[in-house]
């Protein structure tokens, strides 16, 4: 299992907008065409970040939905599918892991916002459904929306999941919404 060096991935989100200074409301949006994920507090885009999203074959689903639990250190279970037979589970931390970091519900149980370490399929239709990320920008998105959402965790929680080898659940009081279309 790799350290995580997760103190310099969470700087330059927090250092952009403050969580103490957000009154309004977050919420996310995913446009399946431009494969961009877009941070707004009440409305104002304040990040936007390049994703994979599901192929043809495994579409992402589109809709309003909402964020309320996310994972971090997640291992991984081969689905049902064609497409994963042979697979082998990979315990968290693993570098085959292919959820990396974190991984965001906001369709339990099947799909979710997760890392990738396969930086060329952003921008592309590459998934199985679920919405792909750079791994530090998963770890900020995950972050933040988990203090949005009224889970707030101390810098020593990250570094102590990341690195412990166990996943960590975390339900969020506020969900937080993500609208997902074209």
């Amino acid at each position: 299992m790799r350290p995580f060096p997760i103190l310099l991935m969470a700087l330059s989100f927090a250092a952009l907008v403050p969580v103490e200074a957000a009154a309004e409301p977050l919420t996310l949006a995913v446009s399946t065409k431009k494969k961009i994920l877009v941070v707004r507090e009440g409305g104002k885009e304040v990040k936007r970040y390049s994703v994979a999203i599901g192929s043809k074959k495994h579409a992402t689903p589109t809709g309003r939905f909402n964020v309320r639990h996310i994972v971090w250190n997640p291992s991984w279970h081969p689905p049902n599918e064609v497409w994963a037979r042979g697979k082998k589970p990979t315990p968290p931390g693993h570098p085959d892991n292919p959820m990396k970091v974190v991984k965001i519900f906001f369709q339990e149980p099947d799909y979710y916002i997760h890392g990738t370490d396969d930086d060329d399929s952003l921008g592309e239709a590459a998934s199985h459904g679920c919405i792909r990320m750079g791994e530090s920008d998963v770890f900020e998105l995950a972050r933040y929306v988990q203090e949005h959402g009224g889970a707030t965790k101390p810098d020593a929680w990250y570094d102590k999941v990341l690195n412990g080898g166990r996943p960590a659940s975390v339900m969020l009081p506020q969900p937080v919404t993500i609208l997902i279309g074209l």
